[in-house]
């Protein structure tokens, strides 16, 4: 059974950082496509960054410089460092896996979805 549980969500201040988790389990882990979204309520999910099975990476205009995706693949665990948050990152962050590895497609195009999925976690970024 896939599982993906996020985790480092939390309130910080505008300028801050925050490092999300995310543990994985039920799948191959090493040949996935990983991937970071997120969504507030009354908008679209926006794709964040992700991660291709070769290491590949791929961002949304909107983090470029200043989140930083990233796997531990003896730990199953999927991260996203985010630093010089600012208030429009606020939103649940969610955790997404899927075999094949179209990062590109899934985040910057925003074509088709991701198989699984995580609960997401929360971020808030005050002013």
């Amino acid at each position: 059974q896939v599982q993906l549980v996020e985790s480092g969500g939390g309130s910080v201040q505008a300028g801050g950082s925050l490092r999300l988790s995310c543990a994985a389990s039920g799948f191959p882990f090493n040949s996935y496509c990983m991937g970071w979204f997120r969504q507030t309520p009354g908008k679209e999910r926006e794709g964040v960054a992700g991660i291709n099975s070769d290491g590949s990476t791929i961002y949304a205009d909107s983090v470029k410089g200043r989140f930083t995706i990233s796997k531990d693949s003896a730990k199953n665990t999927l991260y996203l460092q985010m630093n010089s948050l600012k208030p429009d990152d606020t939103a649940t962050y969610f955790c997404a896996a899927d075999p094949r590895n179209l990062a590109d497609m899934y985040i910057r195009r925003n074509v088709g979805t991701m198989d699984y999925w995580g609960k997401g976690t929360p971020v808030t970024i005050s002013s």
